[in-house]
């Protein structure tokens, strides 16, 4: 069974950066999947963040563009979320997620403030 687990989530202070981590196991073919990154605020629909494509092609929603950079190392069979430029706004939980499936990390919390 497909296991994904974030880790990196925290206090952010506005302007600054967290890098957030998914490491993904029981998948042998890493490399063939789309990952991506949600979150949810509370009360809401989980949304789209980033998502990267097997072939390493990004896209990302209009509120982070500029600001967060998804990338992958199929080799660790990991996806990460580069944060930069925090806004308090941008405090909700995060969710690592296997495109496609009902995959899905158990979810790290960001908040930002100062």
């Amino acid at each position: 069974q497909v296991q994904l687990a974030e880790s990196g989530g925290g206090l952010g202070q506005p302007g600054g950066s967290l890098r957030l981590s998914c490491a993904a196991s029981e998948m042998p073919l890493f490399n063939l999947y789309a990952m991506g990154w949600y979150r949810q605020f509370p009360g809401k629909e989980r949304e789209l963040v980033a998502r990267i494509l097997d072939q390493g092609i990004t896209n990302s929603g209009d509120s982070v563009q500029g600001r967060f950079t998804i990338s992958r190392d199929n080799a660790k069979a990991s996806v990460f979320l580069q944060m930069n430029n925090l806004n308090p706004e941008d405090t909700a939980v995060y969710y690592c997620h296997l495109e496609n499936s009902d995959y899905w990390g158990q979810g790290t919390q960001v908040t930002v403030s100062s």
